[in-house]
């Protein structure tokens, strides 16, 4: 792990490999380790740089107002890095978007992985679905909040909890805990948001864009994934990953290594 200064924030990432550089971004329910199975593989082709979002993993939050796509674009200045591929999950995806639409010569791709996108509201099918598999949760107990969360995103709506891997259902745990104490840290911190949302302006995405999703996750996911692939010019839709959910890369890393290599180059 390294740590480096970034608009006033000391930010964490791993760095492996050489080559075109690629920028990794996590899940709002993780952080930077949901890369582990990607980091290697990437980075026998590539730059790869996994980096903890501001106030997640082991990355500062200072109470400054922020924008998580300007912090991406600081980190490209840092590292010397005038353009790179983003690859993104959930709401890394999010953030990835964002930093594509503010900064597009910056951003050589755009591997979206069972992507949020800035300005989405969730379905009412989304919140029945929440209210049936997880329902009232302490928002003041991490470990419930964290064990909901995996529930609903990492096992999905189709699956039962002893259908996926028990380890892959700890990690994910460990990691929301410390995601939820982050998003309660930035709550209180001005974050700016993208205005107008990328959801208005997905046909400005004129670089290329790879789009998928799990097949287990929550049908929104899915639909964000059809709507990015009509939408932007440059856009590949793949078939959802079989038996995967939301942090796809972590339960199915083998499709997932297989499609971000053929993407990358």
């Amino acid at each position: 792990m390294t740590k480096i200064e970034i608009n006033g924030a000391r930010l964490a990432y791993d760095e492996r490999g050489a080559g075109s550089p690629v920028v990794l971004l996590h899940a709002g329910i993780a952080d930077r380790r949901m890369w582990r199975e990607q980091l290697p593989q990437l980075a026998e082709r590539h730059r790869v740089i996994a980096v903890d979002l501001r106030g997640y993993g082991d990355s500062e939050l200072p109470s400054t107002p922020f924008a998580h796509h300007d912090d991406v674009v600081a980190l490209l200045d840092a590292l010397d890095i005038e353009r790179a591929a983003l690859v993104g999950c959930s709401f890394g995806g999010a953030v990835a978007v964002d930093t594509a639409l503010t900064h597009p010569d910056r951003v050589s791709a755009l591997a979206l992985l069972g992507t949020a996108v800035s300005g989405h509201e969730w379905s009412e099918e989304t919140e029945e679905l929440w209210e049936r598999l997880v329902g009232e949760v302490d928002p003041e107990d991490f470990t419930a909040s964290a064990a909901g969360e995996v529930r609903f995103w990492v096992v999905g709506p189709g699956r039962r909890p002893e259908d996926v891997d028990g380890e892959l259902i700890a990690f994910a745990e460990a990691m929301d805990q410390r995601a939820l104490a982050a998003e309660r840290a930035l709550s209180a911190v001005d974050v700016a948001d993208l205005d107008p949302p990328a959801i208005e302006r997905l046909g400005e995405l004129r670089m290329p864009v790879l789009v998928t999703a799990g097949a287990a996750d929550v049908p929104d996911i899915t639909r964000l994934a059809d709507r990015i692939a009509a939408e932007a010019p440059g856009a590949v839709r793949l078939p959802d990953v079989p038996d995967a959910a939301h942090l796809l890369p972590l339960e199915r890393p083998g499709p997932v290594n297989a499609a971000l290599l053929d993407f990358l180059g």
